[in-house]
């Protein structure tokens, strides 16, 4: 039977079961009508926990919270401005919860506070550098054909039955997290598909979850402002697997053509999976056995690797064009036979991925696949914005080195007159991955036009110089945008900063043949300034512009 939320509020001494603390104040017989964060929001009756931050602190705001009627604190002791006064506390009616770690308790707060509805799903998680949310919605699809009722909480939106709401955050934060988990659950949903990033698994967000599958797509560069260094984001995906996937759960990995571990993440993932496997069954690791579905003691059940030509879940005979992709996928549950309508070799790799969630889950083969065949497109990625003739435009998400490669890869082999690249990098993010990108698209591209992103505080112009240290070195000279677009075979790169203005230049000029890949925000419709945010929506501009010049 379901553990319901009590609307009238949760009883403390419930919420703090299995939580390491020491509480001072009252605490049997206490209800918490509601547990936050942000202490703007406090209320009687609410819990506030103070989660530290890298620019702001909550512990700072703990006066504010009891002011405006929390009555309990969740507090880490060597945060707060001063000693905690251990004999004054409790007097005025408030109860301090004292914990080691506020992001770990808050986890479990929120668990405990909508009644643990996790437990009552299904968990699949997905992390990666690139291709979440395409493999979110091939898992989505495929349970759905397979009799089940997905959720779906990633980058694009959360969802579920006819609920839809667009994404904060990739991973909320635990409160609204396990509140979605709730109503999914009330909702009958059975199966929920989670986009796990790098900052939800660093800051523990998803702590306590326990998934039983958990995929892991790729790694490329990427956040590291956040993390620092490329082991360091490894290390952070690492724990979905190794600190929150069951006992009986199912890894599947992603693996890329390098032979060297050191060069591939991925096959670094599946040998650390198989000796954690080996060491607790008392075997030596080998190749192929957890990869091929058996069991080998407790730990992960199984290890499934997509993409080594010796893995589990293997591409077979495949076919890709314009039009999709047709293949064969070879798995420890016979032959999946293929029919897509994405595209390119990456999107292959997206499929597989989905493939090996369907194995580890035991779904239907025929149903699975009738499920991948009607996921015709993607939300802002490399999706087609309509036009009647001339060239053809496309959206897509891709704001990394390694995503916005695969795409322009993909499109090169459409074999266009001219591949013109429209793309910028957000602000207050990894620079060092500017020139990488101005290098990529410069090599790849026939026509570059470097704009804004989200320059979220940064100075435009700043990010737009790093960006062109990398197109620089490339064998495109800067030019008029104007005058190379508007010759014929013109190649070249500008400088624009204002987007929708780059976007204007791209469509109008444009011509027969010609291949237009806006790219970097997707699906997204703001754009981030100094000023604030404000509704922006790649798709809406070029369509826009294709209303003025009449296509």
């Amino acid at each position: 039977m379901s553990q319901r939320h009590d609307k009238g509020g949760k009883d403390l001494a419930e919420l703090l079961q299995g939580l390491p603390h020491r509480a001072v104040g009252p605490v049997q017989g206490r209800r918490v009508v509601v547990v936050l964060t942000d202490s703007r929001r406090a209320q009687p009756g609410a819990m506030f926990v103070a989660l530290p931050g890298r620019g702001v602190d909550g512990h700072a705001f703990i006066e504010q919270a009891r002011r405006q009627g929390c009555t309990v604190l969740v507090v880490e002791e060597k945060r707060l401005p001063g000693p905690l006064p251990v004999a004054s506390l409790g007097q005025d009616g408030v109860t301090w919860v004292v914990v080691d770690d506020t992001r770990k308790a808050l986890a479990h707060l929120a668990a405990a506070f909508f009644g643990h509805p996790a437990r009552e799903m299904r968990l699949i998680g997905i992390t990666g550098t690139n291709g979440k949310t395409t493999t979110s919605y091939l898992v989505e699809a495929m349970v759905r054909a397979c009799g089940g009722k997905p959720g779906v909480i990633g980058t694009v939106d959360y969802r579920f039955g006819a609920s839809r709401e667009p994404a904060s955050l990739t991973t909320p934060e635990p409160v609204t997290l396990h509140g979605l988990l709730r109503r999914m659950a009330d909702a009958g949903v059975t199966h929920v598909i989670i986009e796990a990033s790098s900052h939800a698994l660093s800051q523990e967000r998803l702590r306590g979850l326990q998934f039983d599958v958990a995929l892991f797509t790729n790694l490329s560069r990427d956040h590291l402002d956040f993390h620092g260094d490329m082991e360091s984001y490894f290390q952070s995906k690492q724990r979905l697997f190794f600190e929150q996937l069951k006992d009986n759960g199912a890894a599947v990995v992603v693996v890329g053509d390098e032979q060297s571990p050191a060069l591939n993440w991925g096959r670094r993932l599946v040998a650390e999976l198989r000796d954690k496997m080996a060491a607790r069954s008392g075997k030596t690791a080998a190749k192929g056995k957890g990869g091929r579905g058996e069991t080998s003691g407790v730990g992960p059940r199984a290890v499934f690797d997509c993409g080594d030509k010796e893995g589990a879940i293997v591409l077979g005979p495949a076919r890709f064009s314009a039009t999709g992709i047709a293949a064969e996928v070879r798995t420890p549950a016979g032959i999946w036979p293929i029919h897509s309508a994405l595209v390119g070799e990456f999107n292959a790799r997206n499929l597989l991925g989905a493939v090996g969630i369907g194995v580890a889950l035991g779904l239907d083969t025929k149903q699975a696949c009738h499920g991948l065949a009607r996921v015709d497109r993607i939300p802002g990625r490399l999706e087609r914005v309509p036009a009647a003739k001339a060239a053809a435009i496309f959206v897509d998400f891709a704001h990394t080195p390694d995503a916005m490669e695969n795409v322009l890869q993909t499109l090169k082999q459409l074999a266009p007159t001219r591949l013109i690249v429209v793309f910028g990098c957000g602000g207050d993010r990894d620079s060092g991955k500017r020139p990488l990108m101005g290098q990529v698209a410069g090599r790849l591209g026939d026509v570059v036009l470097a704009t804004s992103d989200n320059p979220r505080s940064e100075d435009p112009a700043k990010i737009l110089r790093q960006i062109e240290t990398g197109l620089a070195t490339t064998a495109l000279a800067r030019q008029r945008a104007e005058a190379m677009l508007g010759r014929v075979g013109g190649r070249g790169y500008d400088v624009v900063e204002s987007r929708r203005l780059a976007i204007g230049l791209a469509v109008r000029y444009a011509g027969p043949g010609d291949i237009v890949l806006i790219s970097g925000k997707g699906h997204e419709e703001y754009q981030i300034t100094r000023v604030g945010r404000r509704h922006f929506n790649d798709r809406e501009e070029a369509q826009r512009q294709l209303c003025v010049i009449n296509w």
